[in-house]
């Protein structure tokens, strides 16, 4: 069991990432350096620099998408650090609500502890039509969890964290979800960013995946939430995450309306990774700002 007493432990380390904390340490530091990364290791801002909101980053093994992802937590560092994270993954399992919000207790992994910041996740349920406080939906899914190390190495236990699986990918559940997220964030005045765990299209050929993905890519940096789910279906784009990345396209309209601006960081596929380009994945790190 996953869960117990209030803590949520690992069910991905070993096998996503490393389970010793020492491996763990060196794998996240080679993914910084990496030749897929930003070349550099993340230095945390002693300043806050307030205008991010957040960023999409992948979620597959760290030997495949960590380089990418480690462009946005190299950003993350040089954002300073925020009081919350707010980390919207995808439901893999099936298990739990359709908006599954972690209430409260903190999340465990080879690095060490995470508060659930239970004040904000308390509002944000109020606040959304959808959400529902669920812990079975966090029981087996990997796309928070590996998030969760690359935070730990920046921050270590400095900044609180809310954990929601979103598992239904539309854009009404979306703007439910953006507005809830928006409210909560005002009435508590927490300092967030956040964090839309997703990788994008699945298992096609590695030219068809660019193609796909850059379709898709192209309405998420136009902040155009109808358009983007569109090209999913018309296009049969097999993001797997699309509901927190919508989550995050709608937040962003909401808070600074559509004059803001959205930059890709990185984007690349398993097969810039394994050199195997017959069936791949596509990673895409991007950061959302005013």
């Amino acid at each position: 069991m996953s869960i117990r007493g209030g803590s949520r432990y690992p069910v991905v380390a070993g096998y996503f990432y490393p389970s010793e904390p020492e491996q763990l340490r060196e794998l996240i530091k080679s993914l910084f350096l990496h030749r897929l990364g930003p070349g550099r290791e993340p230095i945390v801002s002693s300043s806050r620099r307030r205008e991010t909101l957040g960023y999409i980053v992948p979620h597959a093994g760290y030997i495949y998408s960590g380089p990418i992802a480690a462009h946005a937590y190299y950003q993350l560092a040089v954002d300073g650090i925020p009081e919350t994270i707010v980390l919207l993954g995808t439901n893999h399992t099936g298990l739990g609500a359709l908006v599954s919000v972690y209430p409260s207790g903190e999340w465990i992994t080879p690095l060490g502890k995470l508060r659930v910041d239970s004040e904000l996740a308390k509002l944000i349920v109020e606040y959304s039509g959808l959400a529902e406080h669920d812990v079975n939906a966090h029981l087996e899914e990997h796309s928070i969890e590996v998030q969760l190390p690359f935070i730990q190495y920046i921050y270590g236990d400095r900044v609180s964290i809310v954990p929601i699986v979103v598992g239904l990918h539309s854009v009404e559940t979306a703007e439910d979800l953006s507005k809830a997220l928006m409210k909560a964030i005002r009435e508590s005045g927490r300092d967030v960013i956040i964090l839309a765990s997703s990788d994008f299209n699945h298992y096609d050929p590695y030219e068809v995946t660019n193609e796909k993905d850059r379709k898709a890519i192209e309405k998420i940096i136009a902040l155009d939430t109808n358009g983007f789910y569109k090209v999913l279906v018309d296009k049969h784009v097999t993001v797997c995450g699309p509901g927190g990345i919508m989550t995050l396209m709608e937040y962003t309209k909401l808070v600074s309306g559509r004059d803001c601006c959205v930059e890709l960081l990185k984007y690349a596929n398993s097969g810039d990774v394994s050199g195997d380009k017959s069936s791949v994945v596509g990673y895409a790190a991007i950061r959302f700002y005013t």
